[in-house]
């Protein structure tokens, strides 16, 4: 099933071995959540070890939420807020010096539309990416597949769901680009 998952094919998501893996990260967030106040150093071990890399000086405020964490990978001097929420059961690439507001949401999983396969639990991935120096404001969400350029600023609320352009402003539901920088 995990080759399935990372080929962006129909899966199971309860699947033994991927079941596994999720719990370590559910594990793993929940130590780095509860330590970040009184032991950052401690803290950032243990993000390291969930985490599918972390850049330099980049910082994630608790609680944290991931599917598995090591398909999350976050650039050198990124910050991200309170209550970020990351389903990366697909790639999610985050560049350097990105800024993300709390209750940020990037959601890679999809759901067949049709009932007997959703019945069935089958469910699929795209990934995320996320250029160099974005901005995504507060309670920004973004769909499975969708790439958001360097430079570019969503506003808060903004679902994002399709791809945005490097240099523009984009606000809305769905987003939508309402100017270039």
């Amino acid at each position: 099933m995990r080759e399935r998952m990372l080929a962006g094919a129909l899966y199971i998501a309860d699947d033994a071995e991927l079941a596994a893996d999720s719990a370590r990260a559910m594990e793993l967030a929940e130590r780095y959540n509860s330590s970040w106040a009184t032991d950052r150093p401690a803290a950032v071990q243990v993000l390291a070890e969930l985490l599918g890399s972390l850049g330099e000086d980049s910082e994630i405020r608790p609680p944290l939420y991931v599917d598995y964490g090591s398909y999350l990978s976050i650039g050198d001097r990124t910050f991200i807020n309170f209550n970020f929420t990351a389903l990366d059961v697909a790639p999610i690439t985050i560049g350097d010096d990105v800024q993300i507001g709390p209750g940020v949401q990037l959601l890679t999983p999809t759901h067949p539309v049709e009932p007997g396969p959703r019945r069935d639990k089958l469910e699929a991935a795209e990934p995320i990416s996320i250029g160099n120096n974005v901005w995504l404001g507060g309670g920004v969400i973004v769909l499975p597949g969708v790439s958001i350029g360097e430079n570019t600023v969503v506003g808060a609320g903004a679902v994002v769901t399709r791809d945005l352009p490097a240099n523009v402003v984009a606000v809305g539901n769905p987003a939508r680009v309402i100017r270039t920088l």
